[in-house]
């Protein structure tokens, strides 16, 4: 019973987040935490956008497909049986009309659906930056914790040059410019195919 109360109300755990007794204790924390702010983005969307989801999912699924190749397969054998009265003779321009209108919607749909997923995919990746950096940050002053222990109970830690340049802290915009950089130079030193 306490699992499904802490589950509706995310603060109702906080005190204990960091006092799991097992690695799935963990892992499920981080997963029901996800699916909390999953759930809590979808309810957010509009009407419309859930209902463009539902088409855009349908559409990537194999009974759309059956139903266009029974639609399809029926539309052509009505129209080209003999004696029977045809709404779309030959070349089916009527049909070519529906699906063209078909399409563009079909595609406004999709593209809907992404937009959301791009959406979600820049806060996911947002998260995990933010998560990233705290964590770096972190790390940093445990190091720099660490050496003031070892000090205090005088291990020598002088010989290590890695660790004195692991103990500054990582400056993102350093990093943003020297990928920049290294993308300038991967691009003018790969060979043109064209």
């Amino acid at each position: 019973m306490a699992k499904d109360s802490s589950a509706k109300n995310p603060k109702s755990n906080d005190k204990d987040y960091h006092k799991p007794s097992t690695v799935e204790d963990i892992t499920q924390q981080n997963v029901q935490t996800i699916v909390r702010l999953e759930q809590a983005t979808n309810a957010k969307r509009a009407k419309s956008d859930q209902i463009a989801d539902v088409i855009a999912n349908f559409c990537g699924s194999m009974p759309f497909v059956w139903a266009h190749i029974i639609w399809f397969a029926g539309w052509t054998i009505i129209n080209i049986a003999p004696g029977i009265r045809h709404v779309d003779p030959f070349p089916f321009n009527f049909l070519t009309l529906i699906v063209s209108l078909e399409a563009i919607f079909l595609s406004t749909f999709i593209l809907i659906s992404q937009n959301h997923e791009t959406r979600l995919s820049e806060r996911r990746n947002q998260l995990d930056l933010q998560i990233n950096l705290l964590t770096e940050q972190e790390n940093t002053k445990m190091l720099t914790l660490l050496g003031r222990i070892a000090e205090k109970v005088g291990v020598k830690i002088d010989d290590d040059p890695s660790l004195q340049v692991l103990e500054q802290a990582t400056r993102p915009e350093q990093l943003v410019d020297q990928i920049e950089e290294a993308t300038k130079q991967t691009s003018t030193t790969l060979p043109r195919t064209d």
